[in-house]
C-alpha cells in the first residue's frame, strides 16, 4: 500500500462476497454451468455460420458477431463471479480490475450497438425487400460492425480514463466484479466529472439504443399495417420477436444493475443483478437465434439427425459383432 503525495493508494482489493450465502459451492457451480453452456452454444453458432455458405449473409454475420461479444463479455466476468460465490472474499490486483471493467463495459456497450445495427438490418429486410441485397452488403455490415467497435471502445476509454486519474483509499469493492461506478467508488477524491461523464455514457448509449430500435421498429409496424399483408406480417413476427425479446432482456437487466448502484443498502440483490445480467443474455441469445432462425434452426436439426443415425448404426453394429 504505497503512499502518494501523502495519501495512500491501495493496489490490491477485496471483492466482497456475499453475506448470507448458503452452500456457496453450489452456487458457484451453477454459475460455472451456465457459462460452460453460454460459451459452447455460442461457438456452435458461430461454427454454423462459418462452415454453411448459405449463411454467409448479413444478418447470419451480425448473428456470428453478437455471438463474439456474448462469449467475451461473459467471459470477462465469470471467473471472478464464481471466485466471489465460492470464497467469502477474493483479492485482485488494481490493473486487473482496470482491465475487467474496460472489458465488460466495452463488450456491453458493443452488444447494444450491434443489436441496433441487426434491428436496421430487419428494417431494410421487411420494408425494402428489394434493395436489400444493395443496401445491407457484406461490406456495409463489416462497416456498420467496426463503427459499433469504434464507438464502444472510444466512449469505455474516456469513462475508464477518468476513473485511472482517482488515488485509491479504500480497499473493498462492493460488487460481484470489477466495473467503473466499483472502482471510482474506491476513491476520496471529488468524483463529480466520473458521475456526469458515466451518466452521459448511459444516457446517450440507451438513447441511442432505444431510440433506434424504436424508430426501426415503428416504420416496420407501419409498413405491415399500411399494406396488411398476412405473409409480410408473419416475416416481421418471426424475424423482430427474438430480436426485440433479447434487447428487452438486456436493456431492462441493465437499467436494474444501473438503479441497484444507487442503493448502498442492498449489496446482495445488486450482485445478483449483475451476474444475471452477465449469463441470462448470453445464454439466451444463442437459444433463441439458433431456434427462431429458419436456415440455422434447420441446419442445427440436419447436424443432429446425422449424428443420430450415425450413432444407431454405430450401435446397431456393436450388437451384431456381438451376436
Amino acid at each position: 500500500m504505497p503512499l502518494q503525495n501523502g495519501s495512500v493508494t491501495v493496489t490490491e482489493f477485496i471483492i466482497g462476497g456475499f453475506d448470507t450465502t448458503k452452500r456457496p459451492i453450489i452456487a458457484g457451480m451453477v454459475v460455472l454451468i451456465t457459462y460452460i453452456l453460454a460459451v459452447f452454444a455460442n461457438i456452435v453458432n458461430i461454427l454454423f455460420i462459418i462452415y454453411d455458405k448459405r449463411l454467409h449473409k448479413p444478418m447470419y454475420l451480425l448473428i456470428c458477431n453478437l455471438a463474439v461479444v456474448d462469449i467475451l463479455y461473459i467471459s470477462s466476468a465469470s471467473p471472478t463471479m464464481i471466485g466471489v460465490l465460492v470464497a467469502a472474499e477474493r483479492f485482485i490486483t488494481y490493473n486487473q480490475c482496470v482491465v475487467q471493467a474496460f472489458h465488460s463495459h466495452t463488450f456491453g456497450s458493443a452488444s447494444h450497438m450491434i443489436l441496433i445495427i441487426m434491428a436496421i438490418d430487419r428494417y431494410v429486410a421487411i420494408c425494402h425487400p428489394l434493395r436489400y441485397s444493395s443496401i445491407m452488403t457484406a461490406k456495409t455490415v463489416i462497416g456498420l460492425s467496426a463503427t459499433a467497435w469504434g464507438v464502444s471502445l472510444v466512449l469505455v476509454s474516456v469513462l475508464i480514463g477518468l476513473t485511472v486519474r482517482l488515488s485509491r483509499c479504500r480497499s473493498v469493492i462492493q460488487n460481484a466484479y470489477c466495473d467503473n461506478a466499483s472502482l471510482f467508488k474506491l476513491s476520496c477524491e471529488d468524483v463529480s466529472i466520473n458521475n456526469i461523464y458515466g451518466l452521459f455514457f448511459t444516457v446517450l448509449l440507451f438513447c441511442c439504443s432505444i431510440g433506434g430500435i424504436a424508430v426501426t421498429y415503428f416504420r416496420i409496424a407501419l409498413i405491415c399495417w399500411i399494406k396488411k399483408n398476412k405473409e409480410l406480417n408473419n416475416r416481421a413476427l418471426q424475424t423482430c420477436a427474438s430480436h426485440l425479446v433479447l434487447y428487452l432482456i438486456m436493456l431492462w437487466s441493465g437499467f436494474l444493475t444501473i438503479i441497484l448502484h444507487r442503493f448502498p443498502n442492498y449489496p446482495d440483490l445488486r450482485k445478483i443483478a449483475y451476474i444475471l445480467f452477465h449469463v441470462v443474455p448470453a445464454n439466451l441469445n444463442p437459444i433463441i437465434y439458433g431456434m427462431q432462425t429458419r436456415s440455422l434452426r434447420d441446419k442445427i436439426i440436419q447436424i443432429l439427425q446425422i449424428n443420430t443415425r450415425s450413432l444407431s448404426s454405430v450401435t446397431k453394429f456393436h450388437v451384431l459383432w456381438i451376436i
